[in-house]
This record gives C-alpha cells, sequence and structure tokens, in this order.
C-alpha cells in the first residue's frame, strides 16, 4: 500500500477533509441519542409538548446536516481515490511500456492487463471506502463508549469490555483472509489468461474440435476460482454473525444493568435509551466495518500486485546519447552472439558471426524453431545477446540512445498488427511529418495501393480494432508500407510476406530492392524470397550452419540444399540425373 499512498499524497487536503467530514457526520449521529433521551426523560415525562417539538426540529436539523457532511466527505473522497488511482494506473501503464520483452514474457500479457484493470479498480474502491468509513466506523465505535462513559460509569464498563473482544475477532478474520484474497486474485490470472488464449485462438480451436476440451478445462479452473472465494467468503461471512452474538449479548447485559441502575434511581430511563442506541450504532458500524475490511483486504492484495510490478526495475537501459559512428561501410555486424531467452534450458542462438553492408539485402532462413526471429529481433534490442555483441554502423547496440536506434531501423513483424484509427494514423506512427504522398508512395512499394484504393476514404478509411477489416495479406501489405514510411537505414521484414502470392511478393522484393541506402533483413521459409538476396544465413537449430549467395550455399550447406529441394523437389532429379 505503500505506493498507494504515495499518489494520495498529490491528494492530501482532499485525502484529509474527506475522513474530517465524515467524523463529523458521526458527531451528528453521536448527539441523537442524547437528544432522544432528553425527549423521554424531559419532554414526555414532564409531559412538555414544546420541548418535545424543539427536539424533533433539532433531530431534523442534525439529520440535514449531517447529510451535508456525508455529501461533502464522498466528493472529497471520489476525488482522491479515482485521482490517485488514474495517476497509478497512468504510471503502472508507462512502466510497462519501459519494461524488456523478456519481462513482459515472463509476467504475461493477462497478468499484466488484470493488474491494469481489475486491480487498479480494486485499489480505487478500497481507498474510496477507506478515506469515508475506515476512520468513522471507530470513531462512532470509541465514541459511543465515550458518550457512555459521560453517562454512566458502571454501565459504560461493558462497552469497554464488548469493544476489544469484538476488535480481536474482526482483526483475527481480516489478517486470515488477506492471502486468500491475493491466491484469488492470482488465480483470476489463470483465468484470464485462458480466457485469453481461447479466445485469440478460436479459429485453431475450432479447426481440431477442441470446443468441449477447452470448456472442461475452464470449468476447472473456474471452479478452482469459485471454491477459493467461497472458502474466503466462508470465513469473511462469520465476522457478522459473530460481532451479532457479541453486540447483542453485550446488550442484554447492558439492560440488565441499566434496569437496575433504573429501579435504584442512579440512571434515568431516557438514559438507557441513549445507551441502548449507543450499542445499537456499534452493531452498524461493526456491519459496515465488516463490509469494508472485506473491501480493504481485496485493495490491499490488488495494490501489492500492481507494486510487484511497478517494482520490477527494467532490465535494458540506455545511453542517454549514442556514441559517434565510425566511417565504416558496415550496417550491422554479429560477433559471435549467443542468446538465452529467460528460463529456458537451453540457448536459441549460439555463437552466430556474420557482417552486412551497407545497402545489401540479407536474407534468413531455416527451418521452424531455428531462430530466425530471434536473430533480427537483436538488431532492434527487442532482447539482448547473453553473449557477444550486435553492432550497426560499427557501434554497439547497447551504445545507441533509444531515440537513434529507433529511427535507425523499420521492422515488419512476423505477425501483422494494425491499430484501430485509420489507415493514415497506422502508417504514420513511425513518421508523424510523412507527407501524403510520401505515405502513398510507401504504399505503391509495398503493393498495398489498390487495397487502400478500394477502402471508401482512402487513407482516412478507418481500421478496426486489430485490423480485422482487413485481411491477412492486405494487412501484411499495410505493415511493410508502415515501415517503408519511416525511411529507415535498416529494415527487417520477419516473414512478413507469408500471405502473399508469389506473384505480390516477386513484386515486392523488387521495390524493396531499388531502395537505396537501406540495409534489409528478409526472413523468410521460402528460398524464392532469399534467393536473390546479397547474402543469405542458413540457421539450423540456433547455429549459423551456411552463409553466402544461392550458388555458394546450393554448392557448400547441406541444410540449404535440403530446404530448396523440399521446396523444388524436380530440381532435386535434375541435379541427380
Amino acid at each position: 500500500m505503500k505506493t498507494v499512498f504515495r499518489y494520495l499524497k498529490r491528494y492530501r487536503v482532499q485525502s484529509i477533509l474527506a475522513p474530517v467530514f465524515k467524523m463529523l457526520e458521526a458527531l451528528m449521529d453521536l448527539i441523537v441519542p442524547l437528544v432522544v433521551a432528553d425527549i423521554i426523560d424531559v419532554g414526555i415525562a414532564g409531559g412538555n409538548r414544546p420541548y418535545i417539538y424543539q427536539r424533533i426540529v433539532l433531530l431534523i436539523f442534525l439529520a440535514l446536516l449531517g447529510m451535508l457532511f456525508s455529501f461533502t466527505a464522498q466528493y472529497f473522497a471520489a476525488r482522491a481515490s479515482v485521482g490517485a488511482t488514474t495517476l497509478l494506473r497512468q504510471d503502472l501503464f508507462d512502466h510497462i511500456e519501459s519494461l524488456s520483452y523478456t519481462q513482459i514474457d515472463f509476467l504475461g500479457t493477462s497478468t499484466l492487463i488484470t493488474r491494469m484493470t481489475s486491480d487498479c479498480n480494486q485499489v480505487q474502491t478500497g481507498l474510496n471506502m477507506a478515506l469515508r468509513l475506515l476512520l468513522r466506523s471507530p470513531f462512532i465505535v470509541f465514541g459511543a463508549m465515550i458518550m457512555a462513559f459521560t453517562i454512566d460509569v458502571r454501565c459504560a464498563l461493558i462497552f469497554a469490555v464488548a469493544i476489544p473482544v469484538l476488535a480481536v475477532v474482526v482483526l483475527g478474520i481480516m489478517l486470515g483472509t488477506i492471502p486468500m484474497y491475493r491466491n484469488s486474485q492470482a488465480q483470476l490470472d489463470v483465468i484470464l489468461n485462458r480466457t485469453r488464449e481461447n479466445l485469440t485462438g478460436v479459429r485453431v480451436l475450432r479447426a481440431f474440435c477442441k470446443e468441449d476440451e477447452e470448456v472442461r478445462r475452464f470449468d476447472e479452473e473456474n471452479s478452482t476460482l469459485t471454491k477459493m472465494n467461497e472458502k474466503v467468503g466462508r470465513i469473511s461471512a462469520l465476522l457478522n454473525p459473530l460481532s451479532y452474538f457479541l453486540i447483542q449479548l453485550a446488550t442484554i447485559i447492558l439492560i440488565q444493568a441499566g434496569a437496575v441502575r433504573v429501579n435504584l434511581g442512579a440512571l434515568q430511563q431516557g438514559d438507557v435509551v441513549a445507551l441502548y442506541n449507543y450499542m445499537a450504532q456499534i452493531v452498524v458500524e461493526l456491519i459496515k466495518l465488516a463490509s469494508l475490511i472485506i473491501t480493504i483486504n481485496r485493495a490491499i492484495a490488488s495494490a501489492e500486485r500492481v507494486s510487484k510490478v511497478l517494482g520490477t526495475e527494467p532490465d535494458m537501459t540506455y545511453p542517454a546519447t549514442s556514441k559517434a559512428f565510425p566511417d565504416t561501410d558496415e550496417a550491422v555486424s554479429f560477433d559471435h552472439v549467443h542468446l538465452a531467452y529467460q528460463g529456458a534450458g537451453a540457448e536459441s542462438l549460439t555463437d552466430i558471426t556474420f557482417t552486412a553492408k551497407k545497402g545489401q539485402t540479407i536474407g534468413i532462413i531455416g527451418g521452424t524453431g531455428s531462430g530466425k526471429s530471434s536473430l533480427v529481433n537483436l538488431i532492434p534490442r527487442f532482447y539482448d545477446a547473453t553473449g557477444g555483441s550486435v553492432k550497426i554502423g560499427g557501434v554497439d547496440v547497447k551504445d545507441l540512445a533509444r531515440k537513434d536506434l529507433v529511427n535507425l531501423i523499420g521492422v515488419v513483424p512476423q505477425k501483422a498488427q494494425l491499430f484501430q484509427g485509420t489507415i493514415r494514423d497506422n502508417l504514420k506512427l513511425g513518421n508523424e511529418s510523412a507527407s501524403d504522398d510520401e505515405l502513398n508512395e510507401a504504399l505503391v512499394a509495398a503493393q498495398a495501393k489498390e487495397v487502400v484504393d478500394k477502402k471508401d476514404g482512402g487513407l482516412d478509411a478507418m481500421v478496426e480494432q486489430s485490423g480485422r477489416n482487413f485481411s491477412g495479406g492486405q494487412k501484411q501489405r499495410l505493415t511493410i508500407a508502415r515501415a517503408l514510411a519511416k525511411h529507415p537505414k535498416i529494415l527487417i521484414l520477419d516473414d512478413s510476406a507469408s500471405a502473399l502470392d508469389f506473384a505480390t511478393e516477386a513484386a515486392l522484393r523488387k521495390a524493396i530492392g531499388k531502395l537505396t541506402g537501406t540495409t534489409v533483413f528478409l526472413v523468410s521459409q521460402r528460398t524464392t524470397s532469399v534467393k536473390h538476396a546479397d547474402q543469405i544465413l542458413v540457421l539450423d537449430d540456433g547455429t549459423l550452419a551456411g552463409k553466402g549467395t544461392h550458388e555458394e550455399l546450393m554448392k557448400t550447406c547441406p541444410v540449404y540444399q535440403e530446404i530448396y529441394y523440399s521446396q523444388f523437389p524436380e530440381e532435386r532429379k535434375e541435379a541427380k540425373a
């Protein structure tokens, strides 16, 4: 909760005024039993109707004043809780954006979404309730005891005994349920992850008729969450009956003691009624406190989960300024590079060494899982090499400022991703100052001009969430155009033409080949895609099995030969003949 309190400091005035006005409201409530006692002892006992009417007016005034204090407290509590949570959520989002791919992979997307939504909402609710009731309920409880002492010391001793016993019960249940609520929130992460996988992979599940199996697995995990909530709910539910039992027991003792005192003439009937009302107020406040404790427990568990993410320091840092680039014709060079993902049992890349000259096209090919995407992801520092060095223009990527590194590289990821907005908005992600002519030039090169022209509004046509109103091939071409509009010095195409037909892909390669001064990394499983590259890197199980031109590799690299002949089996026969 320390993290949350840090944000509340910016709303220090509201955080103070909210409980202050709530306690003023509570003060009005504490005065009411005394007024009622006066009505009984003076007005009713003495048959003084004007006095009774005066006291009734006073009760109405106290009620209106209490309502005004309550509304004011709610206003300040809402300002503080919503404002603090807004700052918390914004900082959490900014912090997540600063984490490396490795950390995001480790934490999990569904978990981060839960932190941003459910956990932050729980914190906001907990703050709101705490600012209004956390001080009010104890104030009423102890205030009622103090007022009881002003009426009769002997009867007030019953309050003095009952309240500590109730405090032990409440505190014990609270401490017992906090870890349970934390586990419940963790299980919610599991369900959200399952839901996310099912929704994003629904086509695959239906293709393999796995709906029933996934429903069963979801039911099991949902049942686990239900059981966890039921268990903590049962323990929390003990709070009300135990509190009621203790209070009612105290009330019986109070009435008995009060009756004796009245018979002795040491206490008036109105005073007994006032003492009973104070005991009733304690009951009401304990009910509120029970609900508040459950809410605060959830908020504490959620705040700890949010704090855990905020406490995760980015493991990838960038210098404020880049080192000066030496005079070299090298665009990218790998020097004995190794890569092992966090938690992986083996390396994904082992001892990779090559050099790409400026303006060259580098083809990268290999079987599934050979490390092609891992290799190109090291260039823009999506991941850091665990061994060796990756250099751009002769400078280690770790010595380049983030902005400079981003400006140098254009990336088209393996999975085409568009964002909600217009086509223009998506194309200008990497180059906000790009003119329409530059965007159209990029669209032409990416073979996406006809896609835009056929849409109503052209560049201003709307793109729905994740680009669901575009086909796979259309999305790939638009993401390529987005990278080209940036005019990068290094262009990475990570298997970004897999949804394109051969003719469109050939036209795309030709257009990209005309780019001057741009070093292109072309990842593909098609030999036709990399065949005309200046240098081809052949990966096999994370190692560099061969490098060279197509002709050189056909003579010297068995892995490349196998890939090529698997796609053109007729040429294998000709080669044997």
